[in-house]
């Protein structure tokens, strides 16, 4: 009986660190997500320029390379998601100065680019 109830409770953990490891790239995506959403909000508003934005989605795709890069043995350990945070929060201070500096796209010129 105390060998199955081991089994049982070594597949339990099994199962939620895999779970927790899944949820933690989940939340680095999110943030992916959202601070694409803020880079083209910015885009639209005409508070972050065509330069600006073509420098902020660099920043996005190298921290989708390192993501990659940090995932290809499976998983994402404390180091890794800690490196991830960091860049994520860099990226995301990039943005708000971005926004808020005196460069604006002038109203009457098109937006171009993506």
């Amino acid at each position: 009986m105390s060998k199955i109830s081991f089994i049982a409770a070594a597949g339990l953990v099994l199962i939620s660190a895999a779970s927790a490891t899944a949820a933690s790239s989940r939340n680095i995506e999110e943030r992916q997500y959202k601070q694409a959403d803020r880079i083209e909000d910015g885009r639209r508003a005409g508070s972050i320029t065509w330069r600006e934005g073509m420098k902020l989605r660099a920043e996005q795709r190298r921290i989708k390379k390192v993501e990659r890069a940090f995932e290809s043995d499976g998983r994402l350990d404390r180091q890794e998601r800690r490196i991830l945070s960091n860049m994520q929060d860099r990226a995301s201070a990039n943005i708000r100065n971005e926004r808020r500096d005196s460069w604006r796209r002038v109203w009457w010129a098109p937006r171009v680019g993506r």
